[in-house]
């Protein structure tokens, strides 16, 4: 048995042995001696206590800086060691590769210390080192081969990040690995910002901007690193005085990314700003969005109706479209032919014929739309109403017997109403053809890992004021590797669902304001945002102040209008 596993190259013990970091003798030993070791960390701490050597996750120890500097960042990246200390008159140093020996020797014969090994995970190391010498330094500091992100661009004659002059190979590798890491982070977006000391670089991760260390000497590759950008999206890189727009297509292992580029000249260079849309993304039931019952339920009857409008509003980066695709992706079968007009087109749906919107060559939301009902279409999604004519035709198409589904920007359900007429849509035309209005938010969902029952007099004060039973347990978020000490991992959308019921009908047609359509709905049984977002409070799922961050005021004073005592933002400000 021992030895099918050793032999095993797919194996964790056949991995570890082709890296150097356990023997074929150690690997025979810990299957007779251990034979339930799973992971990488449980064989490492094995080989620890036989060697008697240290064994650190890296968590709580702070690497000495002046000491990093003593040791060439070329070695210690490519063998992937980190000196941690001085101790007793040696230094040690951690890896994952004990019998890789090259890389200590090469750094005792370069710096003349005396190096002791202490074994940690190669996970903890790399990320370790990527904290202390930046993402991307052994692409900016060296030239070492590494395996590129193949381009999916059938026009371009080459097809790999990694081609081009040998003098640009850094750089190269730069944009590489930063694309790469983005994606391996689950960035939305990538942020490069020129300042007048420093070119920074930030993630959008789950909703929020993350700086990203990078190499000091970046700033001098600043130029370099937007032409880069500029070759891949095809853009002009001698025109530095406007801003372009481009696309790049990539594939890294099984997952494919559309990245959106926008290029925008600053006061100290050229800001570059990519969108990562992740085309083979897998979309989940309607029943894993994480909706309430009554949302539910009226969600998937909306969805068997034979015509009129739905709508789904919120703010840029709601999660509008994959809410849509979700309800596409529910109704789409073989007798039902469904056609979108979108731009850009985020997710490849199977049998569902989707159109992209192309500004530059004259095909808008509202010239595919007039083109697409000629299709014979039974199902139509309009990735955003954004004028007047894109409206007006997908209400005429909504009343000549096509369901249509459609984004739009609002704060809240209600509003959606009062904007198409704004908009320029005759009222008594919004009342006959709209069915229903979901306005969403995200917010983050707390880190598994690290999250904390808050038993503070202000949670307790939170579960008063919004009706949640005492003996529930609320969560505060706390920070962790897992979650880039954030706290938080992923997000959770929170709706408001609203239908067009008779008076609403009514009070469309009389211009009612936005507010009695509000009050309208509210006694037809619509909950808010906020009073969603305390939902997820109560299960465990988020945190009473990250609802506040997504909701205005005015929401949470709705939601907790016949409560008594202060404010659930006053008590969030106090604490």
């Amino acid at each position: 048995m021992a030895e099918t596993t050793v032999q095993d190259s797919k194996g964790l013990l056949g991995r570890m042995i082709a890296s150097r970091q356990l023997s074929s003798a150690d690997a025979e030993l810990l299957a007779r001696v251990n034979p339930l070791a799973q992971s990488e960390e449980e064989i490492l701490r094995w080989l620890a206590a036989e060697y008697g050597l240290g064994y650190t996750t890296l968590e709580d120890v702070e690497p000495d800086r002046q000491l990093l500097s003593l040791f060439p960042a070329r070695i210690l990246l490519k063998e992937e060691l980190l000196p941690l200390q001085r101790v007793n008159g040696h230094v040690e140093v951690a890896t994952s590769r004990l019998f890789a020996t090259q890389g200590l020797d090469a750094l005792k014969t370069l710096t003349g210390l005396n190096l002791k090994p202490i074994l940690a995970s190669t996970e903890a190391i790399q990320r370790e080192i990527k904290k202390r010498l930046g993402v991307g330094a052994d692409t900016i500091g060296t030239l070492d081969e590494e395996k590129g992100i193949q381009v999916l661009d059938e026009n371009a004659e080459g097809n790999n990040l990694d081609e081009g002059a040998e003098d640009e190979a850094s750089i190269i590798r730069f944009v590489n690995q930063v694309l790469k890491d983005a994606i391996e982070l689950r960035a939305s977006d990538v942020h490069l910002e020129p300042f007048e000391d420093e070119f920074r670089i930030r993630y959008r991760i789950d909703g929020e901007l993350q700086e990203v260390p990078v190499p000091p000497q970046l700033k001098r590759f600043q130029p370099a690193i937007v032409s880069r950008v500029k070759i891949l999206s095809h853009l002009n890189i001698a025109e530095k005085r406007l801003p372009q727009d481009g696309r790049i297509k990539v594939r890294i292992e099984d997952a494919e990314v559309d990245i959106r580029v926008s290029v925008i000249p600053m006061l100290h260079g050229e800001a570059v700003v990519m969108r990562l849309l992740r085309q083979n993304s897998t979309l989940r039931g309607l029943g894993q969005i994480g909706m309430n019952t009554r949302e539910f339920e009226h969600f998937k009857h909306v969805l068997g109706l034979p015509h009129g409008i739905i709508l789904v509003t919120g703010p840029t980066g709601s999660g509008k479209t994959s809410t849509l695709y979700t309800a596409l992706n529910e109704i789409n079968d073989a007798v039902r032919k469904i056609i979108t007009v979108e731009d850009p087109v985020e997710y490849q749906l199977k049998g569902v014929n989707q159109i992209q919107v192309n500004e530059k060559s004259g095909l808008t939301f509202a010239r595919g739309l007039r083109s697409i009902l000629r299709h014979d279409p039974d199902v139509i999604l309009i990735g955003e109403i954004r004028d007047a004519e894109t409206a007006q035709i997908a209400v005429q198409a909504s009343l000549t017997g096509h369901l249509v589904f459609s984004t739009l920007h609002t704060n809240d359900a209600p509003g959606a109403l009062t904007r198409l007429v704004d908009m320029g849509v005759e009222p008594y035309l919004v009342a006959s053809s709209l069915e229903a209005v979901l306005a969403q938010r995200l917010v983050r969902v707390l880190c598994p890992h690290c999250k904390q029952p808050d038993a503070s007099t202000n949670a307790q004060h939170f579960k008063a004021r919004l009706g949640i039973a005492a003996d529930k347990v609320i969560y505060k978020s706390v920070g962790c590797r897992e979650c880039r000490n954030t706290g938080f991992f992923g997000r959770h959308a929170i709706f408001e669902w609203m239908d067009s019921s008779e008076e609403i009908r009514q009070l469309i047609l009389k211009s009612a304001s936005t507010d009695q359509i509000r009050a309208a709905a509210r006694r037809d049984g619509m909950t808010s945002l906020a009073d969603d977002g305390w939902r997820l409070v109560a299960a465990g799922i988020t945190t009473v102040e990250e609802v506040l961050s997504v909701t205005t005021a005015k929401e949470v004073e709705r939601s907790e209008k016949n409560s008594s005592g202060p404010s659930v933002a006053s008590i969030a400000v106090a604490g």
